[in-house]
This record gives structure tokens, C-alpha cells and sequence, in this order.
């Protein structure tokens, strides 16, 4: 699966006004409605079930960033948003360090592999620490963009 099949263009954000955790998926997930990605009246429904999920555990798994997930019945399409915050959130991440970039994943819950199949896509990208810091650097959509497009044709080294 390749990021740019699955990360929504006009839902990647980056300098995120929100400092917390809660805000940031709000910012995120207006950002789906605002470009019509999700169906707003499904907004509060994924917000409370990515905050429920962030309760079981926390998805920023260290090294500054952060994948929280929710699996939505009834989505048509896997859905992701970015999110790029220079200041950093706390997302009780597993080393303690504040988390500077946000993948919202949204899939169908009908189907589970699609899920498996973009964690896998976007943990695989985010465990290389020159994806990391150019994804933290970028200044533009266009940039990430291009990240993400060198990551996908697997020219981004790691």
C-alpha cells in the first residue's frame, strides 16, 4: 500500500495550532470534513473512538510521532490525515517525548486487512529517521508531498 493512495492531499497540516492531544485530532478530523474526506456527522463518532483507543494505549510509540487509528463502520474509504505540530503535543508517548507528527488513520471496519496493510505502510516509513526528520522539517504540503512520493517509489533512504 502506498501513502499516497491512502493520505488525503488537502487534510495535511503543517503547523498544527493545537497543543494537545484531544485538539489535534479535532484539527485533523475537521480537516476530513472540511475536504469532504469523512461525512461530518461521523466527526464526533471517530474523534470518540480515537480518544477511547488513545485511553488503551497511547499511539505515539516515541521517536516524536504518533499513528492514532480508528476502525469506523461503514467508511467507504481508508482515510489519513497529517498533522505537523513544531511546538510538540503530549500523546503519553512510550518515551516520554513530545510528538511532532500525526498520522490519523481512519479505515472501514468491514475490512480489517486494509488497516493491517496501512499501519504497516506508515510504521514502516515512520521507524526510519530520515523520514522522520524530513517529515518534521517540511514546510509545504508540496514538500511532505514529495516525501511521501520518494517513500512510496522507495527512494527515500532511511
Amino acid at each position: 500500500m502506498k501513502l499516497r493512495d491512502i493520505v488525503v492531499d488537502q487534510a495535511i497540516f503543517t503547523s498544527l495550532a493545537a497543543t494537545k492531544a484531544k485538539d489535534v485530532l479535532e484539527e485533523l478530523l475537521d480537516g476530513l470534513v472540511a475536504c469532504e474526506a469523512i461525512a461530518a456527522d461521523q466527526r464526533d463518532i471517530y474523534l470518540k473512538e480515537a480518544l477511547k483507543r488513545e485511553r488503551k494505549g497511547s499511539t505515539g510509540f516515541g521517536h516524536g510521532v504518533a499513528v492514532p487509528h480508528v476502525k469506523a463502520p461503514g467508511l467507504e474509504k481508508l482515510t489519513v490525515a497529517i498533522g505537523i505540530s513544531e511546538e510538540g503535543v503530549d500523546f503519553n508517548a512510550l518515551d516520554k517525548q513530545p510528538v511532532h507528527s500525526i498520522f490519523l488513520l481512519i479505515s472501514p471496519e468491514e475490512r480489517p486487512e486494509e488497516h493491517i496493510d496501512a499501519m504497516e505502510a506508515i510504521f514502516g516509513n515512520l521507524s526510519r529517521d530520515q523520514f522522520r526528520r524530513f517529515l518534521r522539517q517540511a514546510t509545504s504540503v508540496e514538500e511532505i508531498l514529495t516525501l511521501l512520493d520518494e517513500a512510496d517509489s522507495g527512494n527515500a533512504v532511511g
